[in-house]
């Protein structure tokens, strides 16, 4: 037997015995072997109906009634009670709206007043060095506005870092470019026990592994609803506010929806109680609506059978990757260690950004990030071993070629 044809065996018995395979007849999909659902994940089924729905005749018919009949304006603390057991927290500590960027701005800046800022001796960010770009124009932003300054670390480093000084410490979960999985409930204890607060980005491993956020004691974190989570493009993210902080978050964007008479149009601003101090202005109703629907197909997946399936899909892919791409043309920057690694891998090579767009010509979607670095996303809920296997041969193929 070839090499080919033994990896071919593995991937037919490995799927064969996949309990989350039958979740695959759940959302849209093709031929394509696609690995960028921690870009944009695929689409669920149901969706284009509920939407259909919501659009013919909560809003068509219904119009104005739907807020109340429809359920329209509970449906950001609703939704965000279905997020919350994927991220390992209880019911009434999320709220769902917003774009990531504004719910990062709400977390840090909230966790800076919770701390004491300034007037409490206060006055430092620490911020993850490595973060997607829009939480570093955040966190200096908010740093601007709270009166600190903004130190960027590596995540390793936060808790020899953090200090009497230290207010806020805002890190992502998973790195977005690496997929390295960092350590939340160490860097939390740590942060603690310098008496600061921290804010946890999620957005690149809600829905692919256990994030524990009340288990971990985590103060506030944020994250999108796309990616893992399926919720579409451009779906509302949400936020986390654990609910010992609730009465005293302070949020530095008090709309009308997080009043607490939204409707008794008073002057002054009075919060509403629990999480729904997270909210601002009029939720994106159609969008919410698509990703409540979206969530449904996580009914009784457990997040651990998950994250079993994604480290197995990531390990099979690297043998497959080691077993047909010719040496030294890509390296993994993905660490090897399960404890360390998320729900992708990222493959450093010259021309990457060439090589993917051969790799998309020839159905395998995955991105390209600048300036070297193949990104491979593997969503459990619908990815098979059979298409890890397909993936890793055509990079292969492609590499020789090119080579």
């Amino acid at each position: 037997m070839s090499e080919t044809e033994a990896l071919l065996d593995r991937a037919a018995k490995l799927d064969k015995a996949d309990e989350l395979a039958v979740l695959r007849e759940q959302f849209v999909l093709d031929e394509v072997v696609y690995l960028d659902g921690n870009s944009l994940g695929a689409l669920p089924r149901s969706v284009p109906g509920r939407v259909a729905d919501v659009v013919q005749r909560e809003w068509g018919r219904l119009r104005i009634r739907s807020w109340t009949e429809s359920g329209w304006w509970t449906a950001p603390e609703r939704i965000g009670d279905l997020v919350a057991p994927l991220v390992g927290a209880a019911a009434g500590q999320i709220v769902v709206g917003d774009s990531t960027s504004v719910n990062v701005f709400k977390a840090v800046v909230g966790a800076v007043r919770l701390s004491g800022g300034p007037e409490a001796g206060r006055d430092e960010i620490l911020v993850d060095e490595s973060t997607f770009p829009t939480d570093g124009y955040i966190a200096q932003s908010a740093a601007r506005l709270t009166g600190c300054t903004l130190r960027p670390l590596a995540p390793a480093d936060v808790p020899a870092a953090a200090g009497p000084r230290t207010a806020a410490v805002l890190v992502n979960h998973v790195d977005y470019r690496t997929g390295r999985l960092h350590d939340l409930p160490g860097i939390t204890a740590a942060v603690h026990a310098a008496g600061a607060l921290v804010v946890w980005d999620l957005c690149h491993s809600a829905g692919a592994l256990p994030v524990g956020l009340d288990e971990h004691g985590v103060d506030l974190a944020v994250g999108c609803t796309y990616k893992y989570l399926n919720g579409g493009p451009g779906s509302p993210a949400y936020l986390y506010v654990a609910e010992r902080h609730q009465g005293d978050f302070d949020s530095p964007l008090p709309g009308w929806n997080s009043h607490a008479e939204p409707f008794g149009m008073r002057p002054g601003y009075a919060p509403a109680d629990g999480a729904l101090r997270g909210r601002v202005g009029t939720p994106d109703i159609l969008s919410m609506l698509a990703l409540e629907e979206s969530l449904k197909v996580w009914e009784g997946v457990p997040v651990e059978a998950v994250r079993e399936k994604s480290l197995a899909l990531t390990d099979f892919f690297l043998e497959c990757v080691a077993a047909y791409v010719p040496a030294g043309l890509v390296a993994s920057i993905t660490p090897e260690v399960h404890a360390e690694r998320g729900s992708q891998v990222a493959l450093r090579c010259d021309g990457a950004d060439a090589v993917m767009d051969d790799l998309i010509a020839r159905g395998v979607v995955g991105d390209f990030r600048a300036p070297d670095v193949l990104r491979f996303g593997f969503t459990p809920l619908y990815v098979g071993f059979a298409e890890v296997e397909r993936a890793a041969r055509v990079l292969g193929e492609v590499l020789h070629g090119r080579s």
